[in-house]
């Protein structure tokens, strides 16, 4: 089984590339889906981030305040990297355990941070999607409820575009039409197929 982790900044369409993808029975890993499971009330993640950085993180309903984790984060390396020690190794075994559980040609991982967290070596294809950083921007601010010195902070926090290319194996791009992008993965598809 080939496992194709697929990465891009913020805006750049991952989630629409899965789709894509999702549409040929082709089973997608969301890093992103598995952390938000994670920090569910009831869950050891959000215990720990709880006792980490205290109650004043949690919503009264007794969930995760996202903006305030966010800010207790942003720009500060520290918090950031006690975050990250809390959460990447059980997305890393939740990620395993969903592997083990497949018997496909191949399998797309979508890692947001795979750069940033030096996890592409693990992987037997890294996949990017890319545009242009306007186009995230645009992207990002009719998607999400975040204003523009948030949006660029999240980037500036990201790896840049160059870094991402540099290390992989297929890129998308993905500043044109649907179709244009539909029918780039349509062709990675056919590829990762023949591969197997």
């Amino acid at each position: 089984m080939i496992k194709v982790a697929l990465t891009g900044g913020i805006g750049c369409g991952k989630s629409t590339v899965c789709d894509i993808f999702s549409q040929y029975k082709i089973p997608i890993i969301d890093t992103d889906i598995i952390s938000r499971k994670l920090v569910e009330p009831g869950q050891t993640a959000l215990f720990e981030i709880t006792e980490t950085f205290g109650a004043d993180i949690l919503s009264p309903d007794g969930t995760l305040n996202r903006k305030s984790l966010a800010q207790k984060i942003f720009n500060n390396d520290k918090n950031k990297q006690q975050l990250e020690s809390i959460l990447h190794p059980k997305i890393r075994k939740a990620v395993q355990t969903q592997l083990d559980l497949l018997n496909v040609c191949y399998v797309i991982i979508a890692i947001p941070l795979l750069v940033e967290t030096k996890q592409q070596n693990n992987y037997d294809r890294v996949l990017v999607i890319d545009c242009e950083i306007q186009q995230q921007i645009e992207r990002t601010l009719s998607r999400d409820q975040r204003d523009l010195n948030e949006i660029q902070s999240i980037l500036k926090s990201q790896v840049s575009r160059e870094q991402r290319i540099s290390v992989a194996d297929d890129v998308i791009d993905n500043s044109g039409t649907l179709n244009a992008l539909q029918k780039q993965v349509e062709q990675l598809h056919r590829n990762y197929l023949q591969l197997c």
